[in-house]
């Protein structure tokens, strides 16, 4: 799993369950707990994710907030590049469309 891929599915779970701890994120995702408090700061900078220290502290996510795009991974996005190649006409058109919206590039980033 790259840091990509780990801190969208950190961000799924946390949306799910509304928060964490850090401790458990980082038991869930394999990764240390200062991984953990870097993934939070990158997702923090795009979406509505905060932390609380003390009793009751973890991570949170803010009431409300949905995700609302899913994106592909990388390996998926091959796949649709690969059977894309195989249509034609509108059904190629539309699988473009599809990888465009919501794939990502050959270098690993979001389009």
């Amino acid at each position: 799993m790259t840091a990509r891929e780990r801190r969208k599915a950190m961000l799924e779970v946390l949306c799910l369950r509304g928060y964490d701890t850090r401790a458990n994120l980082a038991f869930e995702f394999g990764v240390s707990k200062r991984t953990v408090e870097y993934d939070v700061q990158i997702l923090s900078l795009e979406f509505p994710i905060y932390t609380q220290q003390g009793k009751g502290g973890g991570i949170y996510v803010s009431k409300g907030f949905r995700l609302i795009q899913q994106c592909l991974t990388c390996k998926q996005t091959q796949l649709l590049r690969k059977v894309a190649d195989t249509l034609t006409g509108e059904e190629k058109q539309t699988m473009e469309e599809i990888i465009e919206r919501y794939g990502f590039s050959e270098g690993g980033k979001r389009r």
